[in-house]
C-alpha cells in the first residue's frame, strides 16, 4: 500500500465513509462544511494516525466565473461563491494533503479562524482577508496586509476591475499623498482568438 493510500485510508477511518475525500492527480482533498471547519482541522492535526502537524499555506478562492454560462458550471460542485483552501503537511508520516471549506455568504463570507489550531495561519488569514474579503472569525489581528491602509475593495475577486478605482500618487504642490479617480483608460486585453469564436474562419 503506498503513503497516499494508507493516508486516504487513515482518514476515512477517522471521519468515516462518507467523507467528502477526494483523489484527484496523486492529490488528496477533504471537503469540510464550515460548522465542522475548526474541529475537523483539530482533528487532523491531533490524531496519531494524522498528524498534520503544520499548515504550510492557506488562500481563497473566488469561484463566480465557473458560474458564468459560458462554463459547464455543475452547482453542487461549487455552492458557495467563495471558498478557503488549505494544503497540510505531516511531518511524521511524511505526507501532505489539501483541505477545502465553501464559505457562505457571497457579499459577506465569514469563517472562524484557525489560528488556535495553527498559529502559521495568521498572515495568511489576514491575506485571503485583505485580497477575497473573507472575514476570519476570533482572528486576533484581522487587518489589511497587502494593500494600503485606505484601500476599498478586495482585488483578487472576480469582479473587481483590473484598474482598480482609484490611482495614489504624490503631489508637489501639496506635499503629500493623494488618491484620485483612475486615469488610465479600459481597453481590451483578451486576444480575439480567445475572445471570438469565429475568428480566423473564411480567411
Amino acid at each position: 500500500m503506498t503513503r497516499l493510500e494508507t493516508l486516504q485510508k487513515n482518514i476515512l477511518a477517522v471521519f468515516g465513509e462518507e467523507a467528502a475525500l477526494t483523489l484527484d492527480r496523486n492529490e488528496l482533498t477533504l471537503e469540510v462544511p464550515v460548522s465542522d471547519w475548526v474541529q475537523t482541522c483539530t482533528t487532523l492535526r491531533d490524531h496519531k494516525d494524522l498528524s498534520f502537524e503544520i499548515c504550510i499555506d492557506l488562500c481563497g478562492m473566488d469561484y463566480s466565473a465557473w458560474r458564468a454560462p459560458t462554463y459547464d458550471f455543475d452547482p453542487s460542485l461549487f455552492p458557495h461563491r467563495f471558498a478557503v483552501v488549505i494544503h497540510l503537511l505531516s511531518v511524521k508520516h511524511n505526507c501532505r494533503m489539501r483541505v477545502r471549506c465553501f464559505v457562505p455568504g457571497d457579499d459577506f463570507p465569514v469563517l472562524p479562524t484557525l489560528f488556535h489550531v495553527w498559529p502559521t495561519v495568521n498572515w495568511f488569514e489576514r491575506e485571503a482577508f485583505d485580497l477575497y474579503g473573507i472575514v476570519f472569525e476570533g482572528h486576533p489581528d484581522l487587518r489589511r496586509i497587502l494593500t494600503d491602509y485606505g484601500f476599498i475593495g478586495h482585488p483578487f475577486r472576480k469582479d473587481f476591475p483590473i484598474s482598480g478605482y482609484v490611482e495614489m500618487r504624490y503631489d508637489a504642490e501639496q506635499k503629500r499623498v493623494i488618491y484620485q479617480p483612475v486615469t488610465i483608460e479600459p481597453r481590451e486585453i483578451i486576444p480575439r482568438v480567445v475572445r471570438e469564436d469565429d475568428y480566423g474562419v473564411g480567411r
